[in-house]
């Protein structure tokens, strides 16, 4: 089929590699304009208009797709399709029903739960057991349109969110050229969406990353693996030259802690990153300090004590 391709991320560039190995006609790829990343914070593409011009694609980076000249820009494509995966604008209805199969998204979890920008990470966070994939046809509704096809995905207990990205989107990638197949030869079955069951996944603030020590230790598990790697949920570690910034990349609740000699959370238990918090405590298991690159816990120590008894804010 002759397509446009929408995404950013890093999540979107496997999806658009299966769908030109599949033999579709990208007849333009979109994705937000660019902006400063790295150290010097220099304007550079994002991974999808990176791989899209390694390809010899086209690509169109609109500030926004809402402006006349952007839909009749998107309307003079002729398209038979166009798919969406992690675009980060709103399609208005006159983008939506340009191609002449319609758009297709796909989505990170399992619909109904988890509309929204950060399906990754809140699925851990929340401590969900099953995540998943779906290919839907867009509405003008955040995410509400009816599911052709999905795939689940188990979280496991250990799960990051950068693992659990990197699960998802080789599966999303496999589905995609599939549900495509399906929906060209008019085969493919849309499923409205429950109308129990709703969730939102708001877009990840960096006010959300510090870790709050009081909280159940089951909690700060999983809020430290679903902002891991990024942006990281972090905590502050005293030193000789102030307080340092470090965080924490990958833990586990540490079943059987015994917190009561440790004191009030926040407290280190022992010297090996096993931490009290309101109820139990976390091992951490991976860190990373200011200026330096994550490291595993045996590693992390051996630079930067935190022995027992170390109070961390």
């Amino acid at each position: 089929m002759r397509l446009a391709f929408l995404g950013t991320p890093e999540f979107s560039v496997a999806c658009l590699a299966e769908l030109v190995a599949a033999g579709h006609e990208i007849a333009c790829v979109y994705s937000q304009p660019p902006a400063p990343r790295g150290r010097g914070q220099d304007l550079k593409p994002s991974p999808v208009h990176a791989f899209a011009q390694i390809l010899g694609l086209p690509v169109r980076t609109p500030a926004s797709m809402k402006t006349p000249e952007e839909i009749e820009a998107f309307r003079a494509l002729d398209l038979d399709a166009a798919v969406v995966v992690a675009f980060g604008q709103i399609l208005v209805r006159d983008v939506l029903e340009a191609p002449r199969l319609g758009c297709f998204n796909l989505h990170a979890s399992l619909l109904p739960r988890w509309r929204g920008a950060a399906p990754i990470q809140r699925a851990i966070m929340a401590g969900d057991a099953v995540t998943g994939v779906q290919v839907m046809r867009m509405s003008e509704g955040l995410d509400e349109g009816p599911v052709l096809m999905g795939e689940q995905v188990r979280i496991d207990a250990l799960e990051t969110a950068g693992t659990l990205h990197d699960k998802l989107a080789a599966v999303g990638s496999r589905l995609l050229p599939i549900a495509l197949a399906a929906i060209e030869r008019g085969g493919a079955r849309e499923v409205a969406q429950a109308e129990e069951g709703v969730t939102y996944a708001k877009k990840i603030k960096a006010a959300e990353a510090r870790i709050d020590w009081t909280r159940p230790a089951a909690e700060v598990d999983r809020h430290i693996r679903g902002l891991s790697p990024f942006p990281g949920a972090w905590f502050e570690a005293p030193s000789d030259k102030g307080p340092v910034r470090v965080k924490a990349l990958l833990s586990r609740v540490e079943d059987g802690a015994d917190i009561e000699e440790g004191g009030v959370p926040g407290h280190a238990l022992d010297d090996a990153l096993l931490i009290a918090c309101g109820d139990g405590a976390v091992r951490l298991l991976k860190a990373q300090r200011e200026g330096k690159g994550a490291q595993d816990a045996e590693v992390f120590v051996r630079g930067f004590p935190l022995t027992a008894g170390t109070v961390l804010a």
